[in-house]
């Protein structure tokens, strides 16, 4: 019988915004946040069976000014358990909270599409009180378990908890309940380690309020497997477009199903809709213009004489917001073959003006034929941002409906005198 070859990684990544400094004697701010932390690793080890040694958790405090800590974090993200926010409202305006948040999620979709883990990683705490409906859209989904009786955990948080001394016990009860927590959900995902994110690149989960759409169309131009061409392995198709899987060979999902999954964990709202239930033109001019689109294009499905001509028109309306990303995978043979390559050139005759923007746009990778599914999920944020920015750029102001009022002009409070004051525009004739 094979040894169990022992499982050592961190069991938690603490995420937390930091506080800043009110005066230079305040002494550490986050020093509570130091204290939780310690208790929650004495319970894990109580817990588990993790060696002498190993980290049961891990949080950046003691290596926030260090070279290279960047990279630290990002080990830790891509190799933890489980990923456990300290929610306050100062963690939702935090960018940093936002990549930390958006690297782990990332890998928690990249596990489910592969089918090695379904089960949710994610084990938010409460710092401070916060108001579930102010939550960022990508946060929503996230329960947040009251785990004190008589709500004191929801209404003060482990902050309040921890400061108020005759609340003492219910913060060891909260606290060790949120140990336990962890260790069943450790156990309960089996989370697989990932390849650490590069920090830098890493986007943020929370979009700060009022800075642009909050909203994407996600469109699939694909066949289904009753339209597929005779000759085509039908294996990446299904029922309806959006079931297409061009990635089959590495995911279980449909495409579009683990794009509006990235693109929510964005904090976005997403409408996915299949090309063939649309009129490309009233498309383009109709919900296009009020929110940035995407469109996920296989080549074969151009194919059909109809589907190309539509997509001929698609792209004679479309939007300078309307971007195009163009899977191309390359483990599939046919896609490199004879009849593949000239699909490839077709879909730049039918489609010369989404493309060319793209590549105008520093976005050439993503319509160039993206080779496997981790290259989708890098282009595809990069995408969301590039088409976010055009429609800002370009998109039209619509002022509210009434009679137009002009602006009001200041009086000069020292009219000019003299011969020449009648000349004065703003004065009386």
């Amino acid at each position: 019988m094979q040894d169990r070859v022992p499982d050592n990684r961190p069991y938690f990544f603490l995420s937390y915004a930091h506080t800043p400094q009110w005066s230079p004697d305040s002494g550490d701010p986050d020093h509570w946040v130091r204290v939780l932390f310690n208790d929650l690793c004495s319970h894990i080890m109580a817990l588990t069976d993790l060696p002498a040694g190993s980290p049961a958790g891990f949080m950046d405090r003691e290596m926030r000014s260090g070279e290279g800590w960047p990279e630290k974090l990002s080990e830790n993200l891509a190799a933890c358990r489980v990923f456990v926010p300290l929610f306050s409202p100062r963690y939702f305006s935090s960018e940093m909270c936002g990549r930390e948040w958006y690297a782990f999620h990332e890998r928690m979709l990249n596990a489910r599409t592969t089918g090695t883990a379904t089960v949710s990683a994610i084990v938010p705490a409460l710092w401070t009180r916060v108001d579930m409906r102010e939550l960022p859209d990508s946060v929503r989904h996230i329960h947040v378990e009251d785990a004190s009786s008589g709500g004191r955990y929801l209404n003060n948080g482990i902050y309040g908890l921890i400061k108020l001394s005759r609340l003492r016990d219910e913060y060891d009860e909260t606290v060790f309940g949120l140990a336990g927590r962890i260790v069943q959900a450790a156990r309960e995902a089996r989370l697989p380690p990932g390849r650490p994110r590069d920090y830098e690149s890493t986007p943020s989960a929370f979009k700060p309020r009022g800075t642009g759409p909050r909203h994407i169309r996600l469109t699939v131009a694909a066949p289904t497997e009753d339209s597929v061409p005779e000759h085509r392995d039908a294996r990446p198709y299904g029922d309806d477009a959006r079931d297409w899987n061009p990635y089959h060979t590495e995911s279980t999902r449909a495409l579009s199903t683990h794009a509006e999954e990235l693109i929510r964990s964005l904090d976005y709202r997403v409408t996915v809709a299949a090309f063939d239930d649309e009129n490309p033109a009233e498309e383009s001019h109709g919900s296009g213009e009020r929110q940035p689109g995407i469109l996920l294009v296989d080549q074969w499905a151009l194919s059909d004489e109809e589907r190309r001509s539509r997509l001929k028109t698609f792209d004679a309306y479309a939007r300078p917001w309307v971007s195009a990303i163009v899977p191309r995978c390359r483990a599939d043979l046919q896609n490199h073959g004879q009849e593949g390559r000239r699909l490839a050139e077709e879909l730049e005759r039918v489609m010369p003006t989404i493309l060319e923007r793209a590549r105008r746009g520093d976005t050439r990778v993503g319509v160039n034929g993206v080779p496997t599914l981790k290259s989708f999920t890098k282009v595809l944020p990069e995408v969301v941002a590039y088409t976010t920015r055009q429609f800002l750029k370009n998109a039209e102001v619509r002022l509210p409906p009434g009679p137009h009022i002009p602006r009001p002009r200041l009086a000069d409070p020292y009219p000019p005198s003299g011969p020449d004051a009648g000349d004065d525009p703003g004065g009386e004739a």
